[in-house]
Order: structure tokens, then C-alpha cells, then sequence
């Protein structure tokens, strides 16, 4: 089965959820076998990164991956969508250092995707595949993974508040699972956490705009949500961005329960340590995305967010 990347490049802007200032992303075809390949554009040049769980430096406000000097923020969302869309090959320009929040969701990222079309290129996909039960725990939160033909995520999530609760969801990840069921669920947070943050200099970016946000009864979002459980969706995605940083694609069934981005690289950082143990290399099983051109509507940057 033939490994992918996109048929043409696609860029955007938006406000980067750290600094609160315009950032840019490019997304451009890649060959086989490259991966996912960002490009840290900076005054001087470019650095160049591969994602790997030792080069996530950051996870308290989101996933930040580092090399060296050279860091790039809030790649989660993004990763999310190259994983979940099954584009296995992609550059990755980013300048600013970060890459846009948009709308906290990953639906901007499904929309340039689908605008720079599928091309498959004339190599087999290589997937690392659970071969034995694997179980990770801290502090009662877990991740445990067992063989699968796919990537299957079972997710349970519990907060003491009154409009979330405990959640539960468990999805086969398709590209059009991925589209449907997750792209447009959003990030969410708390007001009390937001103003600490805004008054501590930290996600100068975050807004009504570009997240969920809730005070201790109501959720502050005129629009409401856009699902009853956009909460948990929104961690299975979190998980699916996650989980591409191991630099290859990742096969299993996985069941969550309360995990968040430390937990998950804590999780991924093991398997990396104990790859001969839990995982193969194997070929997908299952048929490759189909080739698409890219849609016909003329993309154009995302505005600036507030």
C-alpha cells in the first residue's frame, strides 16, 4: 500500500495561542519516506525538526517540540490532521514559531488538506504496530494499548464540573471519522485558568475565538458547543496529534482514561525506550487514501483571530 503526501502547497495566517501575534503556515508536498518535516523559519534561516517524543520540551499549555535553540508551539492540532487524515509525507513551514490556534479546533487544517488534494507516492506505508498489551500509568490516569489492525482510540474523560462530567467515546480514526467525528471540536479551558494565565503574560492568544470556555456553571461561548461531548472529542484528537510525534505512523487500540499531553509523551517516550518489546514494523493493511485533486475554491489566508 502506497504512502501519501499532498498533490500542492497551501498556506494560511492566524494568531498564534503564545504570543498572540499573526504567525504563518505553509504546507508543502514532501517525498517518500520524509515524514512529517516542520521548517523553523527565523531571521537568520531555517531549522530543521522531525518529530520525536525526546523533542517534546513543553506540555503544560500545549505540545511544543524543541531542537536546540529552535522551538515550535502548539503542534498538536495540526499533527492531528496529517495523522488522522493518513497523509504519511509533508513539509511543514511555520513561521513565528508556533503554529496558528485558529479556531482551537482542527477543522481549518481538514479544509487545507482538502484544498491541497492526496497524491500517492510509488512506496509501501510503514506503520509501527502493537504486538503485545502495553500498560502506562500515573497517578490514576492511564494509556493502555493492545494490538489492532488500525488505530482505534477508546477515551474516557472526568472533570468536577457540572457541563462535563464524565465522557466517554471510541472511534476507529479514518480520514472521514477523523473529518466528521473530531476535526471541529475545539480546545477548551477555565475561566479562572484563562485569567491566571492572561495575567501571567501566558496564551496572550486565547479567546472565546479559538477555545471553549467555562466558569464554575455555564459555558461562556455565545455560539454554545457544537457537540454535548465536544470535550472528549476534543481529547481524542489531542491524542491523535499526540501520538504522531513518534515519527511514524502508530497502530493499536488504545484506552485512555484523564490523560492530557504530559501523559501521553510520558506514555509514547516508554514505547519509543521499548520498541523491541511492544511494537513491529508492518505494512497497512487496510487501502490507502484514495488520490484526490485538490477542491476547486481558491484558498485564501484565515484572518487574524482576536
Amino acid at each position: 500500500m502506497s504512502q501519501t503526501t499532498i498533490l500542492k502547497s497551501v498556506r494560511c495566517t492566524g494568531i498564534g495561542l503564545h504570543s498572540g501575534k499573526q504567525v504563518e503556515l505553509v504546507l508543502r508536498p514532501a517525498a517518500e519516506d520524509t515524514g512529517i518535516l516542520f521548517s523553523l523559519r527565523n531571521g537568520s534561516g531555517s531549522t530543521f525538526l522531525t518529530p520525536a517524543p525526546s523533542l517534546v520540551v513543553e506540555t503544560s499549555l500545549a505540545t511544543v517540540l524543541g531542537s536546540g535553540r529552535e522551538t515550535v508551539a502548539t503542534v498538536e492540532h495540526l499533527l492531528a490532521t496529517v495523522n488522522g487524515m493518513g497523509i504519511d509525507n509533508i513539509h511543514i513551514d511555520v513561521t513565528g514559531k508556533e503554529v496558528p490556534i485558529m479556531d482551537g479546533s482542527a477543522a481549518s487544517f481538514v479544509y487545507l488538506l482538502k484544498q491541497a488534494g492526496v497524491r500517492r507516492l510509488n512506496k509501501p506505508r510503514r506503520v509501527m504496530a502493537v504486538k503485545k498489551a502495553v500498560e502506562f500509568e500515573q497517578e490514576g490516569k492511564y494509556v493502555k494499548a493492545r494490538p489492532h489492525d488500525g488505530l482505534h482510540i477508546d477515551y474516557t474523560i472526568e472533570f468536577a464540573h457540572p457541563l462535563i462530567g464524565r465522557q466517554h467515546m471510541s472511534l476507529e480514526i479514518t480520514p472521514d471519522a477523523f473529518a466528521g467525528e473530531l476535526a471541529k471540536a475545539r480546545t477548551f479551558g477555565f475561566l479562572k485558568e484563562v485569567d491566571y494565565l492572561h495575567a501571567n503574560g501566558l496564551a496572550l492568544g486565547g479567546s472565546l475565538d479559538n477555545a471553549v470556555v467555562l466558569d464554575e456553571y455555564n459555558i461562556l461561548n455565545a455560539e454554545g458547543l457544537r457537540f454535548k461531548d465536544e470535550f472528549v472529542r476534543h481529547k481524542i484528537l489531542d491524542f491523535v496529534g499526540d501520538i504522531a510525534t513518534f515519527g511514524a505512523p502508530i497502530h493499536g487500540y488504545f484506552e485512555v482514561f484523564a490523560s492530557g499531553h504530559a501523559l501521553n509523551n510520558a506514555f509514547l517516550r516508554f514505547l519509543d525506550e521499548n520498541q523491541d518489546i511492544y511494537l513491529e514494523e508492518r505494512f497497512q493493511a487496510r487501502p490507502p487514501v484514495p488520490e484526490e485533486a485538490p477542491a476547486s475554491e481558491t484558498l485564501r489566508p484565515a484572518p487574524a483571530m482576536a
